[in-house]
């Protein structure tokens, strides 16, 4: 379920960017070709249909995103974050490992010869 509605936001989202490439901004675009009356669309039914089309695409788009969460694939352990999980194998002691020591340990104090400035 989860691919099926990434492929419809995928052909939805492809959908919206051509729309929207064929809209012009000062009212052109497609609807400039369609100059006589007699047309069955004609100039502003042309304009009205892009502008429905591209705010019920976007709607879609925006939708089914929000839908898509709910199928998303989960693993079958989900007792643990990977980082808990992580954090518990690493401080599992092991006497045949040797964990590396990146200065994070506390060092100890070492008594200087020299007495301190006064």
């Amino acid at each position: 379920m989860y691919v099926f509605i990434s492929v419809l936001i995928l052909i939805a989202a492809i959908l919206l960017i051509l729309i929207v490439l064929i809209q012009n901004s000062k009212g052109g675009g497609l609807a400039s070709g369609f100059s006589s009356s007699n047309q069955i669309m004609g100039v502003r039914k042309t304009t009205d249909f892009l502008e429905k089309a591209t705010w019920g695409l976007a709607g879609t788009v925006s939708a089914l995103s929000i839908v898509i969460t709910a199928f998303i694939p989960r693993s079958a352990q989900t007792n643990q974050s990977e980082i808990r999980q992580q954090i518990n194998e690493a401080t599992r002691v092991d006497p045949n490992t040797i964990a590396p020591n990146f200065g994070t340990a506390q060092q100890p104090m070492i008594p200087s010869e020299e007495a301190p400035a006064e």
